[in-house]
């Protein structure tokens, strides 16, 4: 088993990811009878659709009315002759059969996607998944149409470019930008591919260890409402009552989902193999699956988005239990990782993880998070170090060592009052009731000397009681 899981592993630096309808003439579900034409059947192609059709062997028909805009592609030995009227045992009745109408085969559908290994065969099932948004082909992805098979696929995308890195058509891989452009020139490929999407061949594949984000999130809601439409237009009601929402899945889940914040030694193909092994490999964990991948978080500030984001490895882990018991197992696989990020993720380039679940008897949250030392000492250090010194000033200011400037703010509402009420110029003080004496000469208009002294008695004051 565990040289099986070694193989698989192999074969995955490289994602290949095949399209699993055709437009054969020989393909059943191509034709309104849900069968291949026979001898007494009348092949209608209708005149305004287009259409690429590849024929594999000879076929006899009564009448065939073909497209205005279309192209069949005869295989060696493929060939159509009118039917003579002698008995054909399959076909007894006869009659109009129509070819299905191929216009609404969506590039962005992951139900019409599969995963391959290099030679072709579909990669069997195993512990790894792939998010929505990674099922269909990926930037670095190597798309294959399978030989001696034609199709037609709509491109439609919210992306400028469609970018992957090879094509493989009617057996014939196309890996760079050049061998692309040449194919596009020919007859076929208008006839295949049609819609506002553009195709672009890179021949490169991903060149961060620590992974490549996808580049499908742009079309993710081309991608959930594909899901949703094959699905019945809604998703499978979780069993646990908050799911967890995974970047890049279209739907909720029970399980757990780790968010890692790495370095530049981290290597994203190393670290799954490693998780494979030691972690997914054991018996108790043989429902988990897990999904993997570099992914783009956007920021927020105090709950607004903002327009740069941040990249991360995301882990997802779903389990296979029901009811109270779905997310348990997956639970207990994230407290592994979890722990086994605490005592090597330095060594692995992890410099943090937070970990979030959500089981059938418990709701969604955060339940733990792993910050390296080396990333967050110098942080800490510097929160501490500010605490020290703003204690030691106030200190040093409680025991009157350190005297702060005495800083007077002139309030808002200080300045209204001024403004509304000011003195006037004149005034130099307030009339005093008791002491309502002018002095000597004021009544009769004379000029009072500048060196004039005036006394007052006090009546409140007794000058004798301050005599010993």
């Amino acid at each position: 088993f565990l040289l099986g899981i070694l193989q698989l592993l192999a074969a995955t630096a490289a994602v290949y990811k095949q399209w699993i309808l055709n437009t054969n003439f020989e393909t059943a579900s191509n034709w309104d009878k849900g069968r291949v034409p026979c001898a007494s059947d009348v092949v209608h192609f209708e005149k305004d659709k287009v259409v690429s059709v590849f024929v594999r062997s000879p076929h006899a028909l009564t009448d065939m009315y073909l497209p205005l805009n279309g192209e069949l592609v005869l295989a060696a030995g493929a060939a159509f002759t009118a039917f003579d009227g002698s008995w054909d045992p399959g076909c007894d009745s006869g009659g109009a059969v129509r070819f299905a109408d191929a216009e609404h085969h969506a590039w962005f559908d992951p139900t019409l996607w599969q995963d391959v290994l290099p030679s072709g065969e579909p990669k069997p099932r195993g512990p790894i998944f792939s998010v929505d948004e990674e099922r269909v082909p990926c930037r670095y992805d190597d798309v294959v149409f399978q030989p001696e098979t034609s199709f037609r696929v709509n491109i439609d995308s919210s992306q400028p470019v469609i970018h992957l890195r090879s094509i493989s058509v009617m057996g014939q891989e196309l890996n760079s930008p050049a061998s692309w452009a040449g194919y596009l020139g020919g007859p076929s490929a208008p006839l295949q591919f049609h819609g506002n999407g553009t195709l672009q061949v890179t021949g490169t594949g991903c060149p961060d260890k620590s992974g490549c984000a996808c580049g499908n999130a742009l079309d993710g809601p081309r991608i959930c409402a594909a899901l949703l439409r094959a699905s019945g237009r809604q998703c499978p009601e979780p069993a646990c009552q908050s799911p967890l929402q995974p970047l890049g899945h279209c739907c909720g889940v029970c399980g757990a989902t780790i968010n890692l914040d790495f370095t530049p030694d981290f290597d994203l193909q190393k670290y799954q193999d490693r998780l494979v092994q030691e972690l997914l490999s054991q018996p108790k964990y043989s429902g988990v699956q897990m999904a993997i991948s570099k992914v783009h978080k956007a920021q927020t500030f105090l709950g607004i988005l903002s327009r740069s984001s941040t990249p991360l490895i995301q882990i997802v882990l779903i389990d296979d239990r029901a009811g109270v018991q779905a997310g348990t197992a997956a639970e207990q696989l994230a407290a592994d990782i979890m722990e086994n990020i605490a005592q090597h993720g330095e060594a692995l380039g992890i410099s943090g993880g937070r970990m979030e679940v959500a089981t059938g008897s418990t709701a969604s949250g955060q339940v733990g998070s792993y910050p390296v030392s080396r990333i967050t000492a110098g942080t800490l250090m510097g929160l501490l170090f500010s605490l020290l010194f703003l204690g030691g000033i106030l200190f040093l200011y409680r025991r009157g060592k350190l005297r702060l400037p005495a800083l007077r703010l002139a309030r808002p509402w200080d300045r209204l009052e001024e403004s509304a009420s000011p003195a006037p110029a004149s005034d130099k003080g307030f009339d005093n009731p008791v002491f309502n004496v002018e002095p000597p000469g004021a009544d009769l208009g004379e000029e009072i000397p500048k060196d004039l002294q005036v006394f007052y008695l006090n009546p409140l004051y007794d000058a004798s009681e301050t005599e010993t």
